[in-house]
C-alpha cells in the first residue's frame, strides 16, 4: 500500500503541472513513516546528508517551484492583452537567462504576429518600460543576429494581395545564390544586408511566392532545409514561411518529460498565443507528424489544473 502511494505521489509530481488533487488525498493521509519512506525511496528528490537525514535537493524544490507555477502562469498569459502579452515576453526574452530560447521568443512575436499586432506590442512596450523594442533589443542583443531582429522587430509589412511575379522570382534566384555560398563555407547568412532586407521587407504572400519560386529553383527542397546549418535564420523563415511546421516542431520538443524547464515554458507559450489563431492547423499537423493527437501527447505528459486548462484551450479550434 505505501509503494502504491509512493507511486501516485511521484506520478504526481512528475511531468509538466502539479496534479493537485492526487498529491492532496495522498499526502493528507500520511503519517510520519510514510512520508520517511516516500524521502528514502524518491532518490531524485532527496538526498540522505552526513547527519543521515533526508533532505531535499535543491534542484528538485526549484523544479517544484516552477512546476507550481504552471497553471498560474497559463491563466496570467492568456488574460493579458495580446499587445501587453507580447511586449512582456519580449521584455523576459531581453532579460538574462538561455540565449537561444530568448532568440526564438523574439523571432516568434516579430514573424508570426500580423503587422497592426507587432505595432501593437511596440506600443504598449513603450507604456510598459519606457522604451522602444528595437532599441532594448539592439542594446541588450550582442550575437550575430542583432541586425536581422532589430530589422524584423521595425517591420510593418504590407498585407495584401498584390505582388510582382518577376521580383519574387529574382529574390528567390537572390537567396538561393546567398544560401549556397553560404553554406559551402558553413557561414552565416544572419547580418546579410540582402537576405535582411527581404525577410524584414516583404509581405508574407509576397514571401510565400518567393519561397515556392525557390523550391523550383533548388530541386524541391524549401529556404528552412537548406538552412540547417544557420538555426536562427531557419527559425525566421519557417515562422514568416510556415508558422504551423515550427509550432509543431517546438511543441513536440517541449513536452518531453525530460526536458529542462525553460523548454517546458514554451509549451504554456505557445498554447495560449496560438489558441485562437491557427490552433486547428497545427494540431492536424501535429497528429500527422507524431502519430498522436496533441491532446493525448498533454494528457500523458501533463498534470492537474495546468493540464485541465491548456486542453480547455486546445478545445476551442474544434
Amino acid at each position: 500500500m505505501a509503494d502504491s502511494a509512493i507511486e501516485v505521489l511521484t506520478r504526481a509530481l512528475s511531468g509538466h503541472g502539479i496534479n493537485e488533487k492526487a498529491m492532496i488525498d495522498t499526502l493528507g493521509n500520511w503519517d510520519h513513516e510514510h512520508k520517511k519512506l516516500f524521502r528514502i525511496k524518491s532518490s531524485h528528490i532527496f538526498s540522505e546528508d552526513e547527519r543521515s537525514f533526508e533532505r531535499w535537493q535543491e534542484h528538485a524544490m526549484r523544479l517544484l517551484k516552477h512546476e507550481f507555477m504552471r497553471f498560474k502562469n497559463a491563466v496570467v498569459l492568456w488574460t493579458t492583452h495580446p499587445w501587453e502579452r507580447d511586449a512582456r515576453l519580449v521584455r523576459e526574452a531581453l532579460s538574462k537567462g538561455n540565449h537561444g530560447q530568448n532568440i526564438n521568443i523574439l523571432i516568434e512575436v516579430a514573424c508570426t504576429r500580423t503587422s497592426d499586432e507587432l505595432l501593437g506590442a511596440r506600443k504598449a512596450y513603450h507604456s510598459l518600460f519606457d522604451h522602444s523594442i528595437e532599441e532594448d533589443v539592439a542594446s541588450h542583443i550582442n550575437a550575430p543576429e542583432r541586425k536581422l531582429l532589430v530589422a524584423l522587430m521595425s517591420a510593418y509589412r504590407y498585407e495584401g494581395p498584390k505582388y510582382k511575379e518577376e521580383i519574387a522570382k529574382s529574390e528567390a534566384e537572390k537567396l538561393a545564390r546567398a544560401i549556397k555560398e553560404a553554406g559551402s563555407k558553413r557561414s552565416s547568412l544572419i547580418e546579410d544586408d540582402e537576405v535582411v532586407r527581404i525577410l524584414s521587407t516583404r509581405s508574407k504572400h509576397f514571401l510565400h511566392v518567393l519561397y515556392n519560386h525557390y523550391k523550383k529553383i533548388s530541386a524541391g527542397r524549401s529556404i528552412d532545409e537548406d538552412l540547417d546549418w544557420d538555426l536562427k535564420l531557419q527559425d525566421a523563415v519557417l515562422c514568416l514561411a510556415n508558422p504551423v511546421k515550427y509550432f509543431t516542431h517546438i511543441l513536440e520538443v517541449s513536452l518531453k518529460v525530460d526536458a529542462d524547464k525553460k523548454v517546458k515554458k514554451v509549451l504554456t507559450r505557445i498554447i495560449v498565443t496560438r489558441a485562437d489563431k491557427d490552433m486547428k492547423e497545427i494540431k492536424i499537423e501535429f497528429k500527422n507528424k507524431f502519430g498522436v493527437s496533441l491532446e493525448e501527447k498533454i494528457e500523458s505528459v501533463c498534470n492537474g489544473s495546468y493540464k485541465d486548462f491548456l486542453l480547455t484551450l486546445l478545445a476551442r479550434s474544434d
